[in-house]
């Protein structure tokens, strides 16, 4: 009874097993919670206590890939009985099993890494959150060369990126599909009510719950189309860079995010979106030391805050951890719309490149502006490049300079 409890194809759904018909790539879209990983980690374990093969693990970053893939509730180290469980090397970014079998772990944020070594099947997890998509899907396929028949499972909640457009319209991916109430037995009752109750039936509940493939909001000012053409994966030499901040009005359970978006302007006049540092339910300490933190590694020349909710507050709060930051304070006068239709128009003329992907940054601007929560990502971008090149200084006093 007790082995019984360790047979996944018992106790799976059907959308959560391997297809039966021949398959290049198993494409599992799937909202929050609705058991992708588990899936993905149960077909690596199935792959490696078989034969000793050679598996490479994907994630977004390092950090995710141990705390999901490997050490998560649904990783790897929790789907194998004690006997047959591997054994992962932090300091290597290796995972062993007993029979010799080894998973190597890389971060999409170096697609380089996947240069060099071969393997028979790879894992990839929340593709669709990955900065530099399309490079490392080409490296991992290059990479993709041992037995008879290598393979790639992805687990991912959906977002229509260009590779997951490819990956759906190739005839060698097998695509399954799950919401979130599909896994309703393994989530937390209040956890499922309350996000059913405040997304359901919305384009973000459809997307994050019910694992849809949206197409940009017809609302949106920003179009993907636009962010894809003029995505580069490197910046060119950049004269002045940005750090532009969007702080919460107070912090609690249910605050704002804290919008935190670095952007660079080069000799010809182009825009570089460099990162999104944006943290969710911060302090103010937590959050004024992500902004120093991502000012120093970027070598930013100045930090914008907006301060319509906070005040001198903001600034206080920043002087706390950084007393000689470099900063300016601006004030909204007028709505988000009209505030972020000069930067749309900016993206339309080509004069905006984000250096990778943003994946959340990107979903906040091709969405509308009058539904949801405040995009205080978007807020922070249209804060940055409008100090980069829409500013006059000389032309009122809404900017203050300290």
């Amino acid at each position: 009874m007790a082995a019984l409890l360790w047979e996944w194809p018992l106790w799976a759904r059907a959308d959560q097993l391997p297809p039966d018909s021949p398959w290049r790539t198993w494409l599992l879209l799937g909202g929050r919670g609705s058991g992708k990983t588990r899936s993905g980690a149960e077909f690596v374990r199935h792959l490696a206590c078989q034969a000793n093969l050679r598996i490479a693990l994907v994630a977004p970053t390092f950090a995710e890939a141990r705390m999901v893939m490997i050490e998560g509730v649904s990783g790897l180290l929790s789907v194998h009985p004690a006997y047959a469980r591997p054994k992962f090397e932090p300091s290597k970014r290796v995972v062993t099993w007993p029979n010799g079998a080894q998973a190597q772990v890389f971060s999409a944020e170096e697609p380089d890494g996947l240069r060099g070594p071969q393997f028979d099947a790879a894992w990839c997890d929340e593709l669709a959150k990955w900065k530099h998509a399309e490079k490392v899907w080409e490296m991992l396929q290059f990479a993709l060369r041992l037995g008879d028949n290598p393979v790639a499972v992805v687990t991912t909640t959906p977002r229509p990126i260009p590779l997951l457009k490819k990956l759906l319209s190739d005839e060698a991916t097998v695509v399954s599909r799950s919401r979130t109430a599909d896994n309703k037995g393994h989530l937390a009752k209040p956890f499922l009510k309350i996000v059913t109750a405040r997304y359901g039936g919305s384009r973000l509940g459809r997307q994050e719950l019910d694992g849809e493939m949206l197409d940009d909001d017809p609302d949106a000012l920003f179009k993907r189309e636009d962010v894809d053409r003029l995505r580069v994966l490197n910046a060119p030499p950049l004269k002045r860079v940005v750090v532009a901040v969007d702080p919460p009005a107070s912090f609690h359970a249910k605050s704002n995010a804290c919008g935190i978006v670095v952007v660079g302007l080069s000799e010809e006049g182009h825009c570089y979106v460099l990162d999104d540092a944006s943290l969710e339910r911060a302090s103010p300490k937590r959050w004024a030391e992500k902004v120093k933190a991502v000012y120093e590694t970027h070598g930013a020349s100045r930090v914008v805050a907006e301060v319509n909710q906070g005040g001198a507050m903001v600034e206080q709060v920043l002087r706390q951890v950084a007393p000689d930051l470099p900063y300016s304070a601006v004030h909204a006068s007028v709505g988000k719309r009209l505030r972020a239709e000069p930067v749309a128009a900016l993206y339309e003329q080509g004069r905006v490149h984000h250096v990778g992907s943003f994946p959340a940054l990107e979903d906040e601007m091709c969405a509308s502006l009058e539904e949801g929560k405040s995009p205080d990502r978007l807020d922070a971008l249209v804060w940055a490049v409008t100090e980069l090149v829409l500013t006059k200084r000389k032309a009122g006093p809404r900017v203050r300079m300290v």
